[in-house]
């Protein structure tokens, strides 16, 4: 593969591959010789609590140990996990039967009583934002969970589906009732330690270097791997990634950069794994202060003018940044929600042209014909050419007068500076994959005003708020009618898109990269599911 002509090439041979991949990981043998894996990324999971984060690598990542009530198939599709069914019963209540003989695996019975507990330990920790809407979980009996939600939330089985149970008593038993927060640097007995009812368990953990898998002898589902042992490095730098793995000292990459794709095409015993992820990256921009941090104009916010942000629209060079930065490696989109994602619209999705002129006759409209110099935060290990996207967006933006300095970070060090409660940035970058694949998720999650009371705007790092759009979003909310609901979708984004406040860039595609005699499932969410890894 070596780059894509147009956008919509692009999408289709993406779903293409992900569904042959699907196809393959149906066909995959179950009688294959036992086996170890090992495999690497340039970043590691922050901390083990299923509670403490909403990070897609993160979750991902404890998903081999921890499970959900509903889940993800191989075709991204909902499926039982440890519910085996569940039905709505009022407006407001949800019954989900649980699965019966599960232990975690010190042996400890899944019960409705974890399944409280879990949900509780959840609402104080960071993907409290995943069960916003959530009034109430109790036992109807050890095997019956009623949910009840604050309204009619048509897709709560959605919403759940990395929210993870954990085992009350042990939990109790090592003062871990309650998840670290995202920001603290100091952890609890989960932050290291785990104890689920997933296929593997973790054997050694080794923070920013291996974390070492085991399968879970009590697993309750059906063994479609032939691992015994999986181990994960955190390695860095990408030439020592691709070196380990044409030296035959790691099996697979998650993780690949558009410069090394034609080294691993050319060698006999490698194959890249290509296919879309569910992410989109934008700006977002400082729109709520009354004045831009780490800015030579100290009496004023630029980003408050529609003007200027419209200006930097229109600034920006989307074709040059895919061909020459991604290498083709993107897909262009000038809407927040890739396709993938419940509530695209193609309506949205109209890329913003590229005109430095009428960029610089808005900043000059706007008052900032000399322009202003800002930082441009962004991370330098979690995305797919992350550092050098920011490097030419700042470049792009020097032909309007705004100068930015780029100060690029590992994941950790930018997530501890822009994430709640500070934000203590004027100018990001963000990735962003919903959970849930639905647009009501990126409203709630980044758009929605800030209020910390109903985990609404959690993640809304530039401050936005548009009374208006928080209507729309609380409406999205109750309808059940699935064509109301999308034009709701509809309005909503496009009152974002008139205000401008953030501004999309592309949705990125996965490049992983395994040896030949390596089977495994790709899915759009960026997790490997060692469930589904065969060695050969």
């Amino acid at each position: 593969m070596t780059g894509m002509k147009t956008r919509a090439d692009k999408k289709t041979s993406i779903r293409m591959f992900g569904r042959s991949l699907g196809i393959v990981a149906a066909l995959m043998a179950t009688n294959v010789g036992a086996a170890e894996f090992q495999w690497a990324s340039s970043q590691d999971a922050v901390t083990l609590d299923p509670h403490t984060i909403n990070h897609s690598f993160v979750l991902g990542f404890i998903g081999n140990v921890y499970e959900p009530l509903v889940r993800r198939d191989t075709d991204f599709a909902l499926e039982p996990a440890l519910a085996t069914g569940w039905e709505q019963t009022g407006d407001t209540t949800w019954r989900f039967a649980l699965r019966q003989n599960v232990t975690f695996a010190n042996g400890s019975a899944f019960s409705a009583e974890d399944v409280v507990f879990s949900f509780e330990r959840a609402k104080k920790g960071g993907i409290k934002n995943l069960i916003a809407t959530i009034d109430s979980v109790k036992a109807i009996d050890d095997h019956t969970v009623e949910i009840t939600t604050k309204g009619i939330n048509p897709i709560l089985p959605r919403e759940i589906t990395t929210v993870y149970m954990m085992d009350r008593s042990w939990a109790e038993e090592n003062n871990a009732t309650e998840p670290s927060q995202p920001n603290s640097t100091e952890g609890n007995y989960a932050t290291s330690s785990t104890m689920g009812t997933g296929p593997f368990q973790i054997a050694i953990r080794e923070l920013g270097v291996k974390t070492v898998f085991e399968p879970n002898p009590t697993w309750w589902g059906d063994v479609n791997h032939n691992l015994t042992k999986a181990t994960f490095n955190r390695i860095e730098n990408a030439a020592t990634r691709i070196a380990a793995l044409t030296a035959g000292e790691i099996d697979m990459v998650q993780g690949i950069s558009p410069q090394d794709v034609s080294r691993i095409e050319a060698s006999p015993d490698l194959k890249m794994i290509i296919g879309p992820e569910l992410r989109t990256m934008f700006l977002m921009l400082d729109v709520s202060r009354d004045a831009l941090l780490e800015s030579d104009v100290t009496d004023a916010n630029p980003f408050k003018e529609l003007k200027v942000r419209q200006a930097i629209q229109h600034a920006i060079n989307r074709e040059a940044i895919q061909q020459k930065v991604m290498r083709g490696y993107s897909v262009l989109t000038g809407s927040m929600l890739s396709k993938e994602i419940n509530g695209y619209s193609p309506k949205l999705d109209v890329l913003p042209e590229y005109d430095v002129e009428k960029a610089r006759a808005l900043m000059k409209e706007a008052g900032y014909e000399d322009g202003f110099s800002v930082t441009l935060d962004c991370t330098n290990d979690r995305y797919m050419q992350d550092e050098a996207l920011c490097i030419a967006l700042g470049s792009m933006m020097t032909q309007i007068g705004i100068r930015v300095t780029v100060r690029a970070q590992t994941v950790g060090k930018w997530a501890e500076q822009v994430n709640p409660p500070t934000y203590n940035t004027s100018f990001t970058m963000v990735g962003y994959s919903p959970s849930s694949a639905d647009a009501h998720n990126v409203l709630t999650t980044l758009v929605a005003t800030r209020d910390p009371d109903r985990s609404m705007g959690v993640f809304n790092i530039g401050g936005y708020s548009n009374p208006k759009v928080d209507d729309l979003t609380a409406a999205i909310q109750i309808e059940t009618n699935p064509t109301k609901r999308n034009d709701l979708i509809l309005q909503a984004f496009r009152l974002i898109g008139e205000d401008a406040a953030y501004v999309p860039l592309q949705q990125l595609v996965l490049l992983w990269a395994a040896g030949k005699n390596v089977d495994l499932v790709q899915m759009p969410d960026d997790r490997l599911m060692l469930s589904h890894v065969t060695v050969n």
